[in-house]
This record gives structure tokens, sequence and C-alpha cells, in this order.
């Protein structure tokens, strides 16, 4: 019995050193700045980054680093790794995160790029019937597993901030919302009592965008988010980034909600940009 709890303790020792010494190498990565190389990239490949004020343009880079700490890039099918990939999927993925510090991409370490679209295997059951089928995909975040993702497809989504789509945003939406062990299209939010307003209003948002797909009624939100409440939060999430001025006109209690749940304001940031551009289109022209 001794000899059982002494391999138990010892066991628990290693496991806490472990710990500790885990937070400690993350915390030096989130110390370690990137370089100007690095940061050109980031510029470069994500506009969201561009638009973000400087104290958060810090903290996204302390979060890109610890990120890379924690991830492990695989490129299949003739997919090259280099900074740039791992830079621009970090750099977007990360902007999840920027405004609660109890956020945080867990529970998975293998990010999997292919070049382009690639084919992923489906399972279904009909009672004791197995069926699988296969579908062409851009990205697939796997539950307590991999991300995989498009590389030309998540280029492309970072690089056009306008469009509503950003494969890389919704993704990691998805691994956001399946924190606390159910993909159900609610992330973990900093209250108890914020789920109850969370349901009041995505609910019905969520059976509205359902009718109009149906329907066939433009909207501002991808109609792919109609599939199911998972995909509804991981489509709204992708909108509240790239198009909160057109989600904020025409959902404003939607776009209060996702204010909440991520601590910040995208609509800000893109109104300081249009500022920007307008001040200095005209010292250009004095």
């Amino acid at each position: 019995m001794k000899a059982i709890l002494v391999i138990v303790a010892v066991a628990l020792l290693a496991w806490g050193a472990h710990r500790f010494l885990r937070f400690r190498q993350r915390k030096r990565a989130a110390a370690t700045p990137l370089s100007e190389v690095q940061r050109r990239i980031l510029h470069d490949n994500i506009p969201l980054y561009r638009r973000l004020p400087d104290d958060l343009k810090a903290k996204l880079e302390r979060h890109v680093q610890v990120f890379l700490f924690d991830k492990r890039f695989h490129g299949l099918k003739g997919q090259t790794i280099d900074d740039e990939v791992r830079l621009t999927i970090a750099g977007t993925a990360c902007i999840l995160l920027l405004g609660r510090d109890d956020l945080e991409f867990a529970d998975f370490t293998n990010v999997l790029v292919y070049p382009g679209t690639f084919v992923s295997e489906q399972k279904h059951h009909d009672g004791l019937v197995e069926q699988v089928g296969r579908q062409a995909r851009l990205g697939e975040s796997w539950k307590r597993g991999p991300m995989v993702l498009a590389w030309d497809a998540s280029e492309h989504g970072a690089r056009d901030v306008h469009d509503g789509h950003n494969v890389i945003l919704h993704e990691f939406a998805h691994k956001l919302d399946e924190a606390d062990g159910a993909m159900d299209g609610a992330p973990i939010l900093e209250q108890k009592s914020h789920y109850v307003s969370w349901a009041r209003t995505l609910q019905p948002e969520y059976d509205r965008l359902q009718e109009y797909a149906a329907r066939d009624v433009e909207t501002v939100m991808d109609h792919y988010g109609a599939t199911n409440p998972a995909e509804f939060f991981a489509v709204l999430v992708e909108t509240f980034y790239e198009k909160p001025m057109q989600l904020e006109k025409h959902h404003p209690e939607l776009y209060a909600q996702m204010q909440r749940a991520f601590g910040v304001d995208p609509l800000a940031w893109w109104t300081a940009e249009r500022e920007e551009h307008r001040v200095n289109r005209e010292e250009k022209r004095s």
C-alpha cells in the first residue's frame, strides 16, 4: 500500500512540476517580442490587425507567441509551413481572445494545413446502420482534436476583411464553442446570468435566419449559419469582426451580445480606421 502511495505522490509531484514549467515557458513566450519581419506579415496579411489600437496590437502579439509555443503546425499534401502560414493563422485566430483573459484555445495541439480544399469523411448513423460520406471542406474543427484548414481559403479570408467570410475565425469560433464540452452555439460567457439574455437574443435571430435562408432572402449573415446553432455562432463571429457596421445597424441586440461575450467593439476599430484614412486623404490634398 505504501509503495502505491509513493508512486501516486511522485506522479502528482511530476505533474505539478510539469504544469509549473509549462506556465513559466508560456509566460516567457508571451514576453518575447515579435520580430519586425513577423510584424510585417501580420500587417500585410491581416487587415484586422492593422485596425487594432496599439495596446490591442501588443496584446495580440503576446497571444500569438503563446499560440505558436502551444500549437504544432503540419503541412499536408505538399503544403509548406513557414512563418507566413503560422502567423496568419495564429494572428487571425487570436483576435478572438483579445477582450477576455479567460478565453483560450485549449484541448488541442495540432493544426493541419492543406494547400486547398480537402476531402473529409463524414459518418452518420441511421439506427444501427452507419453511413459514410465524403465532403469537400475549407476548414474543420475536430472536437477535442486538431484544427484542419485549407491555406488558400485561410489566406484569402484573412486578407479580405469586408466579405464576412473568414475560415480561420469560423473554425476557431467552434473551438471556443466546444470549450464547455458541447458545440451548441454558446461559448463560455463571463457570468451565468448572461446565458439567459444570450439565448433570448440568439434563438429568435437563428429562427429568423432559417426562415430567410428558406426563402432565399439576402441577409447580413451568410445563410450557412442557418444549418444549426453551432454554425450560426461561427458565422456570427465572422460577421461580427468583418461586418460590424452592418451587424450593428440591422441586428443591434445581436451585436451587443457579441460585444459583451468577446469584450471588444470591432465597429470602433473600423470607425477609427476610416477616420485615419480620411485624415490621410486630406493631408495629401493639402
